[in-house]
């Protein structure tokens, strides 16, 4: 839930995000622009004073992911020379189905810290789906994006609603989860 007192988040920031949906496993096409984002920097994204540039560069790559953007979060990603630039570079790879390029990615950011985060809340959504070989693999050891990129890339082309539906979710909790660590690296929290 949102708190005015304690979220570092601009309205700015809230606002590019409640725009968009992040729906698509796979972005279909490149919206012809984002005007919220368009002319938006790393440092208009809190409300606190950026303690880490280089994580709110990589905000800002997510927000520009988030509402599909994938070649301005490309730009964005490859100058972050880090586990978290790689990491969102892996998504982005993933979002345009360029699935071995989003796992060369992956390998970069394996020791991530946000992967245990994720891991431990990936269970809420994968637990209650059917029980299922690949889903196994999703969590079994920890999370693993690898096996994620695998999963994206056989719903890509077999849609399964229930499967489609529980991926997208899960889409969208390694972003929030990701998101999160930069905003908390780049208010310094």
């Amino acid at each position: 839930m949102h708190d005015p007192g304690t979220d570092p988040l601009s309205p700015l920031a809230h606002r590019i995000i409640q725009e968009g949906n992040y729906d698509q496993l796979v972005a279909v096409s490149a919206p012809a622009s984002v005007p919220a984002l368009e002319d938006v920097s790393a440092g208009q994204l809190l409300i606190v004073p950026i303690r880490s540039e280089l994580h709110a560069r990589a905000m800002l790559a997510g927000l520009w992911l988030w509402r599909d953007g994938l070649e301005q979060s490309h730009t964005i990603s490859q100058g972050i020379d880090d586990p978290t630039g790689s990491f969102w570079h892996a998504i982005m790879h993933r979002r345009e189905g360029d699935f071995s390029n989003s796992k060369y990615w992956y390998d970069r950011c394996a020791d991530h810290p946000v992967l245990a985060t994720l891991s431990a809340r990936a269970s809420d959504i994968i637990n209650p789906l059917p029980a299922d070989k690949s889903l196994l693999k999703l969590n079994l050891n920890g999370w693993s994006s690898n096996h994620f990129v695998d999963w994206v890339q056989r719903l890509n082309t077999q849609a399964d609603e229930v499967m489609f539906a529980a991926a997208v979710e899960l889409q969208r909790l390694e972003w929030r989860t990701l998101f999160d660590y930069c905003i908390r690296q780049a208010a310094g929290r």
